[in-house]
This record gives C-alpha cells, sequence and structure tokens, in this order.
C-alpha cells in the first residue's frame, strides 16, 4: 500500500494515536511551541489538524482528502496538495512548518525547497522529525511491522535535515527538543529544550 493510500485509508487510526499518547503528544506542541514561531503559517502534512489547530496555524496543505475534512472541521484553512508543489504563492507565509512530513514524503529535500520558496525573506522554515539515530527513531524502525505508518517512513537524521535546509538556501536558527525518556518506559511531561538531542526534534532555519 502506498504512503498516501496509507493515510487516505487509516487516518482516524492515526488521528486516535494522539488521544492514546497524550502525554507525548503535548510534549511534542511544548516543543513547536517552543520555536517560538509567529504570524501567517501554513503546516505542510498538516493530517487531521491536530497540531494546527493547537498551535493556531491558519493554513493546511494534505494530500489526503479524509484527513483534509478533519482539519477543517478543526478550524484549519486546508487545502489538497503536495509538499514537492505546494499550491501557495512565492513568499506568501511568515513560517512553514512540516511536522513529522519529510520522513512520508517521496522527496524531502524537494518539499524543503518548497518550503523555502513558500516563505517570505526574514521567515521562517521549521521541521520537526524523530531523528534515526535516536532510541525513538531505533525503537520504531525496529517495530515497523506492527505498524502501517513506520511499514512507509523513512527515517532522517538531524544532519540530513539541516544540509536540506542549507541546499535550499536558509540559514539554521534555533532547536527545539523533547522525548529524553526511553520510548520503552513511562510517559512524562516535558518543557522543551534548545538542542538537537531528544526523540523528537525541531529545526528552524530562517530564510536570509
Amino acid at each position: 500500500m502506498s504512503t498516501a493510500m496509507v493515510f487516505e485509508r487509516l487516518w482516524s487510526r492515526y488521528d486516535r494515536w494522539y488521544e492514546r499518547n497524550r502525554v507525548i503528544a503535548e510534549n511534542e506542541l511544548r516543543a513547536v511551541q517552543g520555536l517560538g514561531l509567529r504570524g501567517r503559517g501554513v503546516e505542510v502534512g498538516v493530517g487531521t489538524g491536530w497540531f494546527a489547530s493547537r498551535l493556531g496555524v491558519e493554513y493546511g496543505v494534505e494530500p489526503s482528502t479524509a484527513m483534509l475534512r478533519v482539519a477543517r472541521r478543526r478550524g484549519v484553512e486546508a487545502v489538497q496538495g503536495v509538499g514537492e508543489a505546494l499550491p501557495l504563492r512565492s513568499g506568501s507565509m511568515d513560517y512553514v512548518l512540516l511536522i513529522v512530513t519529510l520522513c512520508f514524503v517521496d522527496d524531502p529535500a524537494a518539499v524543503v525547497e518548497e518550503a523555502a520558496r513558500v516563505a517570505r525573506r526574514g521567515g521562517s522554515v521549521a521541521a520537526c522529525i524523530v531523528p534515526r539515530d535516536s532510541a525513538w527513531g531505533r525503537y520504531y524502525m525496529e517495530r515497523r511491522t506492527e505498524s502501517p505508518f513506520y511499514r512507509v517512513a523513512r527515517f532522517y537524521t538531524v544532519s540530513e535535515v539541516e544540509d536540506m535546509m542549507r541546499e535550499a538556501g536558509l540559514m539554521i536558527d534555533a532547536y527545539s527538543s523533547v522525548l529524553r525518556f526511553p520510548p520503552w518506559g513511562k510517559p512524562v511531561e516535558e518543557e522543551p529544550e534548545p538542542s538537537p538531542r531528544g526523540g523528537f526534534v525541531c529545526v528552524k532555519a530562517v530564510k536570509p
């Protein structure tokens, strides 16, 4: 089953993850908030809008029609599209947000380039990932057979994401990370740290 079809068919299972893993999800939400993104923003790969609706992100882009409907019900002005060809004007956004999106797209470097195009000068592109070389990344990769989502995911390191951003003409500006407890341990509430070390890491880059 293709990545797009996985999310189209299993959108409700995806959305229930946030309820089943509330502490982890709230930690990740705080990590994104820790970037201090302001202004007119878009989340690429907005999914069901769980993050965007809580972060006050006005716009979203998502290929799955089933997920789009949920995101719109949550108040996100979401349109259908893919990250490699965003249906948005150049320089139209103060920030572009990619939350665990790069691991599910066909061409992550092209998605980062498109995000850079859409961001205004002085604006930001932020990508949040589960690093491949973190305890959480290794945990998810070892359990690919247990989840249709992990099965189609491709995990990246923070350095690989930074390289994509630099290739797109962006300047690395800040980090925000959580999930310092092990994936097999009891979830605990965390405050984000401004470092690239953790099981969930957000990298913010600026468009000069």
